[in-house]
């Protein structure tokens, strides 16, 4: 099973290269299955219902988010009514949406897509270690593909769950930070990992942020409204090549491709 997944979808401008270079990425890598974190991809800050019916268009198959789910109450009623947006499993209890997305990839194999949040420098959640292990613990033993994104700010608490989950899931990719790291790879125990998938947007920008406005607000100290950025579009993820029978990763390989 060759799994796709698209680092954090900014504002317009990341969807538009979404929907421009998905179906190229999808026939170049024989992609069965699809997932993105748009948690900003409405205008740079969260989501709505008409912008994730448009990526679900495009043929992104799962979309994953983060603690930016929340900045549009549109997309509250929404949450409930689709199984394959999900924010972080390790919210508390009762808030709407789910974290956890069944189904099958385009080849029949059975896959799971689990979404989790850190807690360092993060808004105030449930234990995501402890969470994943509940996750893993209620999953039907047949799923054996298993893909993570772990939204998180620091590295070490990234990488101490890459190494946590290890051998129990295919995949853990970070998002959040929006800066792509060098370290894809295969752990030991067959899981692919990556600190963080990077960003899909413009980066001739603060992490996909107007530079002017951001560096205003940076020497002011004042609460200056950040807007998505302009200009050079850049979409950055990973391909993974997953064992249907064991869930474990064969290969994992950076993607990046840039438009002026």
């Amino acid at each position: 099973m060759n799994l796709l997944f698209i680092g954090d979808i900014v504002g317009s401008a990341g969807r538009r290269f979404v929907a421009e270079a998905l179906p190229d990425l999808i026939s170049e890598y024989g992609i069965h299955l699809t997932v993105a974190n748009a948690e900003n991809a409405a205008g740079g800050f969260g989501l709505t219902p008409p912008v994730a019916d448009e990526l679900f268009s495009m043929g992104l198959d799962v979309l994953t988010s983060g603690n930016h789910i929340w900045d549009k109450k549109e997309i509250i009623e929404y949450l409930d009514r689709q199984p394959c947006l999900l924010r972080p499993a390790n919210y508390s209890p009762g808030l709407p949406g789910r974290g956890v997305y069944t189904g099958r990839a385009r080849n029949g194999s059975a896959v799971a897509v689990i979404n989790l949040q850190g807690r360092t420098y993060m808004p105030l959640t449930d234990c995501p270690f402890r969470k994943a292990d509940e996750i893993l613990a209620s999953l039907d033993p047949a799923i054996r593909i298993r893909i993570v994104d772990f939204h998180a700010e620091v590295t070490s608490e990234k990488m101490a769950m890459g190494w946590y989950l290890d051998g129990r899931v295919s995949a853990v990719i970070g998002t959040h930070t929006h800066v792509p790291t060098a370290d894809a790879r295969i752990l030991p125990g067959g899981t692919a990992y990556q600190t963080d998938a990077g960003m899909t947007g413009p980066y001739d920008s603060v992490i996909g942020m107007d530079k002017d406005i951001a560096l205003r607000r940076f020497l002011t100290s004042t609460p200056v409204r950040l807007e998505a950025a302009r200009g050079k579009v850049e979409l950055h993820g990973l391909v993974v090549r997953i064992d249907d029978q064991t869930g474990k990763a064969q290969e994992v390989l950076r993607v990046f491709r840039e438009r002026s």
